[in-house]
């Protein structure tokens, strides 16, 4: 059995969940989100506990058990209280603003980078070198992230680039530490 499918799932106050099938929507003061989920297990709601069961004890059943409790857990936290990653630009001249809902960026490059706000997602930049993205749904703001990231990776020999906050980047010598 799985030691996270089996866990239930505690939906506060101010949330409401609708199970209609295989479909689970979420419903909170952050936002709603829905999503449909294959056929190898049951989710069931109890009062403000909801129960994800796996039909039979097939492969694919006991790969969909964990994953779609947390897929649901993940949207319950996500219309509650919100997910959010913070980013950092370290680098000589790297610097962020929000310009309406969009985010533009001064990367080194000969022009800014502007990166438009998907539907969902809000920019802030508390700080000219942090970047907060923020959301209801874990995986979008995830991604939004990381595209943001892939404009400048950090690199190892100056550290420059956008990384998360708290990312340990293993730095390099370089040509003048070669002794022989």
């Amino acid at each position: 059995m799985s030691r996270i499918g089996k866990m239930p799932i505690t939906v506060p106050a101010g949330v409401t969940v609708t199970i209609d099938g295989l479909t689970v929507t979420t419903k909170g003061p952050k936002g709603e989100l829905s999503r449909s989920f294959r056929p190898f297990v049951t989710i069931e709601q109890d009062g403000d506990t909801i129960i994800v069961n796996r039909i039979d004890d097939s492969r694919d059943a006991r790969a969909q058990h964990g994953l779609v409790r947390s897929l649901i857990a993940n949207m319950v936290e996500g219309v509650s209280t919100g997910f959010s990653k913070k980013l950092q630009l370290i680098g000589v001249g790297y610097r962020a603003a929000v310009k309406g809902k969009n985010l533009e960026m001064q990367l080194g490059y000969s022009h800014p980078v502007l990166v438009e706000c998907p539907e969902g997602i809000t920019f802030e930049c508390p700080q000219p070198t942090e970047i907060v993205v923020s959301g209801c749904s874990k995986e979008q703001v995830g991604q939004v992230a990381a595209d943001i990231r892939k404009w400048r990776k950090p690199e190892p020999y100056k550290g420059k680039g956008i990384r998360y906050e708290g990312e340990y980047v293993r730095r390099k010598l370089g040509k003048a530490a070669k002794t022989e």
